[in-house]
């Protein structure tokens, strides 16, 4: 068995940052973001962490100095991502395309892939190390919009690690640069699909015209206390695979049985944390689904677009209802709140930014889940073939911890394609949370529903 990742210590060595600039001069200019792009929810900084086996074809090439060499040959195309935000009239925020560069680690680590285990999934060991946070550079204004940090690990593979200032890209958008970066280091001249600016395309409309409901921005008093406590709070991953997943569908009505993973999974973990969070039954509890909205305009985002093109739909009902009724009440609210994604509603959204000072979600007695299933981060390749894991790097990133989770493809120990999907809940509700999971899956010997989940623990 291989030792679990969570017990792992190892020492990583890191040479001083630096900053990596465009290969060539690069236009100096001013490019304003999107009105979807600046808005309060996409102000912080979001992880991502990818590892990468050994491969004999790449003997003698040093992974740090490749990706290093490819980084700033790709920021001659994406070089908005070597300036700086500011912020004008309005909280609007634009580029101030610098050409100064993003941040760069060089590091080793005393430790093999191998050593951690089957268990490449967040909460990662020793994660601060992996990506440091050099002092400085978290904010969102006046700070590099990229960090990056490349660890070589004893067995000859490495960990790419990057944190992204949110409001230039979503995870598309991200993905598209990462892609670059690895095709430029393969040998590319220039990346095969090229960055296309145009955030003008996701601006409010003159007038704004709110046209559609947006209760995932309302304003909710926290009356009861119930954002979550910052201290005490639990990670888990929890891995569901065709087994999981057919053992929640069995519990619905034939009608929705044809629903996405997606759809059914969101319903089962809203219902089981919010009954893990011991509510009133008169809270009002939502749930957020991230909508990628590229393919709902016509016509469509251009090729290459990198901003945000999401939204964040939301349906709301109380814990009560959500207590009471089966599985499938919560499953048909999510469906619809999916849906109301349009053309019309991203129009609506900016326009909302423009008229309401650009506001955060809804936090209060809210979850996000955001499926980056089809995003390709565990595609990205800069020779050493693809990432072992890549994707998010943990769950509950944002404004508040353990309002989010990722749901992230992997294939466990026994070789089973599924989602890890992160947790952070505060650790008695996490402990309930196991235990409703464990109740709906019917699978009753908590011996036997370890290694099946795949849960792994620590606590923040």
């Amino acid at each position: 068995m291989a030792p679990s990742s969570s017990s792992l210590v190892f020492v990583v060595r890191r040479k001083d940052p630096e900053l990596v600039a465009p290969a060539k001069p690069t236009p100096h200019e001013v490019k304003q973001l999107s009105d979807i792009d600046d808005q309060d929810s996409l102000r912080f900084q979001i992880p991502v962490i990818q590892f990468y086996r050994y491969d004999s074809s790449m003997a003698g090439k040093d992974p740090v100095d490749v990706i290093r060499k490819a980084l700033a040959k790709t920021l001659v195309f994406y070089y908005p991502f070597a300036g700086r935000l500011r912020e004008g009239q309005s909280r609007k925020l634009m580029v101030d395309c610098t050409g100064e560069g993003v941040l760069f680690i060089e590091a080793d680590a005393d430790v093999t892939l191998d050593e951690f285990g089957d268990a490449l999934q967040p909460p990662f060991p020793c994660w601060e190390e992996l990506l440091y946070d050099v002092p400085g550079s978290a904010g969102v204004l006046n700070t590099p919009l990229l960090l990056i940090q490349v660890t070589r690990l004893k067995c000859g593979g490495f960990i790419f690690a990057l944190r992204l200032n949110h409001t230039m890209s979503d995870a598309a958008g991200l993905v598209q640069f990462m892609t670059a970066v690895g095709e430029v280091a393969k040998g590319a001249s220039q990346p095969s699909t090229l960055p296309v600016w145009r955030r003008e395309l996701l601006n409010a409309r003159v007038p704004p015209r709110v046209t559609c409901t947006h209760r995932e921005y309302e304003e909710v008093p926290d009356n009861k206390g119930t954002i979550i406590p910052l201290d005490d709070m639990a990670h888990r991953s929890f891995f569901f695979g065709p087994t999981e997943v057919a053992a929640i569908r069995r519990l619905l009505p034939s009608h929705q049985r044809q629903c996405s993973n997606f759809e059914i999974l969101t319903a089962c973990l809203w219902r089981c944390r919010t009954i893990a969070l011991q509510p009133d039954n008169d809270e009002e509890f939502r749930i957020i689904c991230i909508v990628n909205s590229r393919a709902k305009f016509n016509p469509p985002l251009p090729q290459g677009y990198y901003g945000n093109a999401f939204a964040f739909p939301v349906a709301v009902t109380t814990a009560g209802k959500l207590r009471e009724n089966h599985l499938g009440y919560a499953l048909e609210l999510v469906r619809k709140a999916k849906a109301d994604v349009t053309e019309e509603y991203m129009h609506s959204v900016a326009d909302l930014m423009v008229t309401k000072d650009r506001p955060h979600f809804t936090v209060v007695r809210s979850y996000l889940v955001s499926d980056v299933t089809r995003a390709g981060f565990g595609e990205v390749d800069f020779g050493w073939g693809k990432a072992v894991y890549g994707g998010p790097a943990k769950g509950g990133v944002g404004a508040i911890p353990g309002v989010a989770s990722f749901y992230i493809p992997f294939k466990n120990a026994k070789g089973e394609e599924g989602l890890v999907i992160p947790l952070c809940l505060p650790s008695d509700a996490m402990e309930r949370f196991v235990k409703e999971l464990d109740k709906l899956l019917l699978i009753n010997n908590n011996d036997h529903l370890k290694p099946k989940l795949g849960f792994i623990v620590s606590a923040l």
